[in-house]
């Protein structure tokens, strides 16, 4: 029974990383709180994958005045009718753009779990190493050996599917059955092989959808609608995952509508002793308190909670002593690639939604490649090969009963990859509050200062042509390259802004994740990351979250914190 608002541990967010932290309290024995600022979403009640396209006002697509309510969503794809309340009221909760930053949020349980894209790949020693070897950012105060086991432990729960493909630059996993290669995409992976000589890869993208029963969850039906919510449970989410367990232990809370204002800091035992909340639809102010505090809110607004926390003993809010915080803020740059088209297979089709593509595993500053680069770090790809239906390219055709005739027969094959490239840990790349714009509630809110750089700029020329020159050397056709522009937050992948370290002179979180300036605060999601790697980052949220929790448990045990 929790009296007068005292729990053994409070997590702040309920998304990838805040899930996972309530599972592993919880189900060590902890009675926690888990605090997450917008609604309740429960699992398929609140989903919207239930009805077709054709049920919506406008077949699922986007109206005039949603592109004026939501003027940063509409910049990308992210903006339509189907899911629209699984994205953050702009007006509620603004933020300022120095310069232009694409923040795409979800505040509700589950947050961005459940719109996520899935790709659930392990760093390795090349990731974690990085930094030390070319000198950018601090070096990491862990290396691959240390998160292995975790990463293991993450997977085999959250049900990672995939194939153990033996590559040096892309650590193995422990995998449920990966899904399949289509006709042509199994040819080029073949060709590939074979004119690279083994360096260079076509892999099955390793995804959060399982592919067989998993952990009372039903395998994934190939819909291809998961950013709608998954009835079945097929892929990984906080409410299909992480929830259920840790509401089976009995000994969670999960309370919404509750937005942390603050960390409460004890100056005499220098540890903090609970959280201050605001309730969004009251607009009361409530203090929880515990032994141990997860800062689970996404990158940037759990480095938000340690700004706005302690502030009468660090101006720069708990966490800044290091001068660090808010600082080294990181992305994935992407939206450019090439494509071809593939003869030779017009007798074949493709079926199914799968929901997943290929991948080609970073092969640039690596040990087998012998060209001289003018930038460090490297880039991988996601694409995929398909058959599309003829949709009439000259505008005078796409009338009358051939054209009709015509939709109903395939297209020719093609085959194409976008490129995800690592930006590196800057310090000028930042996120600050600005205290003369405040929110629905009163709150200051984020101002965003981040570009790219030289390095980014120059490894954008090699991440089409080396797709192009791979394409054409396969034996694709009419090979097209294209860069349709980046800017900083359209990979939806924050990382920095507290990250991990081996000084507190110049990180604010240590090896296990742990606060430096209160070392019963952990900080488990982007915002620890000390850098981006080129492969998508929320596996490495799971591991290192799972790992703080089990240190956290035996150092409270110890009485360490």
């Amino acid at each position: 029974m929790v009296e007068n608002n005292v729990y053994d541990a409070i997590v702040i967010g309920s998304g990838i990383s805040g899930g996972w932290a309530a599972k592993e309290l919880t189900e060590k024995g902890l009675k926690t709180i888990m605090l997450e600022r917008g609604r309740n979403v429960e699992h398929v009640k609140d989903y919207h994958a239930n009805k077709d396209s054709w049920e919506y006002p406008h077949r699922g697509g986007r109206t005039k005045q949603m592109e004026a309510d939501y003027p940063v969503l509409k910049r990308d794809y992210a903006l339509n009718e189907k899911n629209l309340d699984f994205w953050v009221d702009e007006k509620e909760s603004p933020y300022v753009e120095k310069k232009r930053f694409d923040w795409f949020r979800g505040y509700h349980v589950g947050g961005r779990s459940l719109m996520w894209g899935r790709q659930s790949y392990r760093f390795g020693d090349l990731d974690f190493e990085a930094n030390a070897k070319d000198g950018h950012g601090v070096d990491w105060p862990i290396r691959y050996k240390d998160i292995a086991p975790w990463y293991s432990y993450a997977e085999k729960w959250a049900g990672i599917s995939g194939n153990r493909d033996g590559l040096d630059v892309l650590p193995d996993g422990d995998f449920l059955p990966a899904m399949e290669f289509n006709f042509v995409e199994r040819d080029l992976a073949d060709r590939l092989k074979k004119q690279y000589g083994g360096n260079r890869h076509f892999i099955m993208g390793r995804t959060a959808n399982i592919t067989k029963p998993h952990t009372g969850r039903i395998n994934c039906q190939f819909q291809n609608q998961c950013w709608l919510g998954c009835n079945f449970g097929g892929y990984f989410s906080t409410q299909s995952s992480t929830l259920p367990p840790a509401m089976k232990t009995g000994n969670l809370t999960l309370r919404p509508f509750s937005i942390v204002t603050k960390i409460i800091y004890d100056k005499n035992t220098k540890k903090a002793k609970g959280v201050e909340i605001i309730d969004a639809e009251t607009n009361q102010t409530y203090e929880f308190f515990a032994k141990v505090i997860f800062v689970c809110a996404s990158a940037f607004n759990s480095t938000w909670v340690l700004m706005n926390s302690a502030t009468d003993v660090w101006e720069g809010g708990l966490g800044s002593s290091s001068g660090e915080l808010g600082h080294n803020a990181m992305d994935h740059h992407f939206r450019l690639g090439a494509s071809g088209r593939v003869e030779g297979y017009e007798d074949k089709y493709m079926f199914g939604r799968r929901p997943t593509g290929l991948y080609v595993p970073r092969f640039v500053n690596v040990a087998s490649d012998t060209k001289k680069r003018d930038y460090v770090r490297g880039f991988g790809y996601q694409g995929s090969a398909g058959r599309g239906r003829w949709s009439g390219e000259i505008a005078e055709m796409a009338v009358g009963g051939a054209w009709k005739d015509a939709l109903c027969e395939p297209g020719d094959w093609s085959a194409g990859f976008t490129a995800f490239g690592e930006i590196l840990p800057y310090h000028d790349n930042r996120i600050f509050l600005d205290k003369e714009v405040k929110d629905k509630w009163g709150l200051p809110v984020l101002a965003m200062d981040m570009e790219l750089k030289d390095n980014e700029h120059k490894m954008r020329k090699d991440m089409t042509e080396e797709m192009k020159n791979m394409l054409e050397s396969i034996g694709l056709k009419d090979v097209n390259t294209y860069d349709g522009g980046y800017n900083f937050g359209m990979g939806i992948h924050e990382m920095g802004t507290a990250r991990m370290g081996l000084d507190p002179k110049t990180s604010v979180l240590n090896k296990h994740n742990q606060v430096w300036d209160a070392t019963n605060v952990y900080v488990t999601d982007g915002a620890a990351m000390t850098s981006a790697g080129c492969v998508n980052p929320s596996l490495t949220y799971m591991a290192l979250t799972a790992r703080a929790v089990d240190h956290a448990v035996s150092e409270l045990k110890k009485g360490n914190i």
